[in-house]
């Protein structure tokens, strides 16, 4: 049953708000994908801070109009789930790791910063570490001289508690 006119109005709105906020977009065809699979992969994209969703392309035209993610339109036809992200990275990264695994996932285009990407353009952006990921890194960089100073002044302390004794 098609969607009446106040529900696709809706349906804008809540797409539109979410391209307000969002910093990438990811377009795949999905077809012949079973509903195990597909809710698997909306599981992992909730915990990834991903909107995706299976959306009627006009609808999707009409939301993205007048944002930087209008070039996109041009990639809006057949089956497609969206997936969109405020983390630059998510969106691309969630549906690149899915099509890995199953063949029948097939990354159509993205856009980030307002440029479209195409497929290898998306594999490329999810290939990024996750910002979480290069925070840990960062870390691990800014521990390493104090790690090893505290280890040095330890030898020390014995150093001199053995010539003591």
């Amino acid at each position: 049953m098609g969607l009446n006119l106040d529900d696709k109005k809706a349906v804008v709105a809540e797409v539109s708000a979410q391209v307000a906020g969002a910093q990438t977009i990811v377009v795949a065809e999905y077809s012949g994908i079973g509903v195990a699979q597909i809710t698997k992969l909306r599981a992992q994209a909730r915990k990834s801070g991903v909107y995706l969703r299976v959306l009627k392309n006009t609808l999707v035209r009409r939301a993205v109009s007048g944002s930087p993610f209008e070039g996109l339109a041009e990639h809006m036809s057949g089956p497609l789930i969206y997936g969109i992200s405020q983390d630059p990275v998510a969106a691309a990264k969630v549906l690149s790791d899915f099509a890995k695994t199953n063949d029948k996932m097939i990354l159509k285009a993205g856009c980030y910063a307002g440029k479209v990407m195409d497929k290898t353009g998306v594999q490329a952006l999810a290939s990024i570490p996750s910002r979480e990921e290069l925070l840990a890194r960062l870390m691990g960089v800014m521990k390493a001289p104090v790690t090893g100073f505290a280890v040095a002044l330890g030898a020390l302390a014995r150093q001199r508690e053995e010539a003591a004794a």
